[in-house]
């Protein structure tokens, strides 16, 4: 990890409350208010939409929750907290209280309550039964319907990856779960744990991932070898474990993250076992060994807890091989800025990330995450924070409003919530108009296409992931239910898609099988000037881990550059992976465009990406 997430594990989240930086069971240092009661989920209205909040779970559903579950005759509950300005689609942590522990005193005692407050997040609580917590193996029944309920139902909604702690005899319980369910955690901590048995171990380490999917399976090549759960890059901490029990789930978790045999003393962590240098896990293919195991024999603070799971976040949590541990964006530290607006009557959120290596009139790319997405899940997903501060570009980040249900957005308003954007960015920020593009993943692909072919004199050029789209038969396009025609005008356009992606991408565009891939590909072809023959190779250009991207390039037949491009991702389904974003940037910054007062549009190339003058070429 970096020097920036050290000095977070050192500082314990200092900014916390008190109370927060306390050790779970010692007494606060000052007052604490008394826990709130908690009100029951079971039979409660599902909540209704909440047009004053942007992109937050509606008011009514903060505070503190309980949930009952029927196990084997059995009355078992979990609670739920909420803090007043968790997002929809929060990270959540998972925690398992010790045995003996009123949970609402436990929360407010140990921190974790005001933790989230601050964070603006979310916990969920696993809590033993009368007679206390039985054990790994006979808890799964309760653990799973708890988790269950958490991860699908209409009263909030996750990130999709979750942080797990565990005290004392539930720690076992929520281990067990991780070991089960690797690709749903993004790293866990473990405190008074006497681990797992070799035994329970054993039963899940040689399970291997295969290639279904939710959408198309992955066929896998000749001779290649599945990932087996054992070797899923999972960060974990253990805090005063018992010495003579826990070492089996040592030895596993030290296997999964692939570390270096011996550990180094941390002032904070204790002894650290690191991520192997050079090691070959799928799930660290892009970010690099960044993941640790730890132990260590006295307590930790909460704070600290809180700083070793947030230094991470991980995306793709049903397919292996599109699933990848990074490190997490740190908002205060990175500058990067939460706005709201008025569009078309609704709040709505929209992000900006100028970072500090943007210069005068920076590029800008506007970002449209996918369905279900927020702004903020999206900034983790992708990590397009790290192409910008790379790169200088300024990242605009569009929110989303509530559509299914009042705990998930998708796209509205899109052409007008993108013309106020446009507006506000050009006056608020020293950027480049000229050097406008726009990205975006499934639905926000769909946004940024449709764009494209309406008005493609928005943007120097588009790249995007996972949803083609094409004029109808009439020659329109609808965006927001209204329909527009198509422009028929050249742009830049660059789409990746993954083998085990929607069905408008199965195969490739020399197959037998007409999708919106093939309709997509046509109409822009057919808009500058070529056919499908006048690619570069037709077997496709080879690169990334494991040679993954398959990528199929067209040239403008007057200047000479690239025009149109498609690549492949061989060993993802449609879920992003943050190895893309690079890919569509390299695309993105060699365009530039120029409108004139009666609308016509200048396009250009640049080899250099505009850091050497005068070497742009008109397309």
């Amino acid at each position: 990890m970096t020097n920036i997430d050290r000095r977070r594990l050192l500082q314990g989240t200092a900014a916390l409350a008190a109370g927060a930086a306390l050790t779970p069971l010692a007494a606060p240092a000052h007052a604490a208010p008394a826990p709130d009661r908690a009100k029951p989920l079971d039979g409660r209205p599902y909540p209704a939409y909440d047009y004053s909040r942007a992109n937050k779970l509606p008011r009514e559903m903060t505070g503190y929750w309980t949930k009952s579950f029927e196990v084997g005759g059995t009355t078992r509950t979990a609670k739920v907290y909420i803090s007043a300005e968790t997002p929809i689609r929060s990270y959540f942590t998972v925690v398992a209280v010790p045995d003996g522990a009123d949970t609402a005193e436990f929360l407010q005692a140990s921190g974790w309550r005001a933790a989230a407050d601050q964070r603006q997040e979310a916990l969920f609580v696993l809590e033993p039964g009368p007679s206390g917590w039985a054990g790994a193996e006979p808890e799964a029944a309760y653990v799973t319907a708890a988790l269950g309920f958490y991860q699908a139902n209409n009263y909030f909604s996750i990130f999709g990856e979750s942080y797990l702690v565990g005290y004392g005899a539930g720690a076992p319980v929520l281990e067990a779960w991780a070991v089960a369910n690797p690709l749903k955690v993004i790293a866990q901590a473990y405190v008074d744990s006497p681990g797992l048995d070799a035994a329970y171990l054993a039963s899940y380490a040689s399970r291997q991932y295969d290639g279904r999917t939710a959408y198309t399976p992955v066929e896998f090549p000749a001779g290649f070898r599945l990932v087996r759960y054992a070797e899923t890059v999972l960060p974990t901490w253990y805090i005063s474990p018992d010495t003579r029990r826990f070492t089996a789930s040592l030895a596993y978790w030290k296997r999964s993250n692939d570390t270096v045999p011996s550990g180094r003393h941390d002032r904070v962590l204790g002894t650290v076992y690191r991520q192997r240098p050079g090691s070959g896990r799928w799930m660290t293919s892009h970010a690099g060994p960044i993941s640790r195991v730890a132990v260590r024999s006295h307590r930790a603070t909460t704070g600290q807890i809180i700083a070793f799971l947030t230094g991470y976040t991980r995306y793709e949590n049903s397919f292996a091989y599109g699933n990848q541990l990074y490190e997490r964006a740190d908002f205060r530290r990175l500058g990067i800025e939460v706005h709201t607006m008025r569009v078309a009557g609704f709040v709505r959120e929209y992000l900006v990330h100028r970072p500090r290596s943007a210069r005068r009139k920076a590029p800008v790319v506007f970002v449209w995450p996918g369905d279900s997405q927020t702004g903020k899940v999206f900034v983790d997903a992708t990590q397009w924070w790290k192409v910008a501060d790379r790169e200088g570009i300024v990242l605009v980040i569009v929110g989303e409003q509530y559509s299914r249900t009042s705990v998930v957005v998708s796209h509205r308003d899109s052409l007008a919530f993108f013309r106020q954007l446009r507006d506000t960015v050009t006056v608020r920020y020293d950027v480049d108009p000229a050097r406008f593009y726009s990205t975006g993943q499934s639905a926000g692909s769909g946004v940024t296409q449709n764009l494209a072919i309406a008005f493609p004199e928005y943007f120097a050029a588009v790249a995007s992931s996972s949803f083609p789209a094409a004029p109808s038969a009439a020659g329109t396009v609808v965006l927001d239910g209204v329909t527009y025609p198509a422009g028929r005008q050249k742009i830049p356009n660059y789409m990746i898609y993954g083998y085990g992606d929607i069905q408008g991408f199965v195969g490739t565009l020399w197959d037998d099988t007409q999708n919106q891939m093939d309709s997509w590909a046509q109409y822009h072809l057919g808009v500058d000037g070529l056919t499908l023959a006048d690619v570069d190779t037709v077997a496709g250009r080879r690169s990334g881990f494991h040679h993954r991207f398959q990528s199929w390039t067209w040239h403008d037949r007057t200047a000479r550059v690239p025009i149109l491009k498609l690549t492949r991702n061989l060993y993802r389904s449609h879920n992003t992976t943050a190895e893309e974003p690079p890919l569509l940037w390299d695309f993105l910054k060699h365009y530039s465009r120029e409108t004139a007062a009666d609308g016509t549009v200048t396009r250009y190339y640049s080899p250099s990406a505009f850091s050497r003058p005068g070497d742009r070429r008109r397309i």
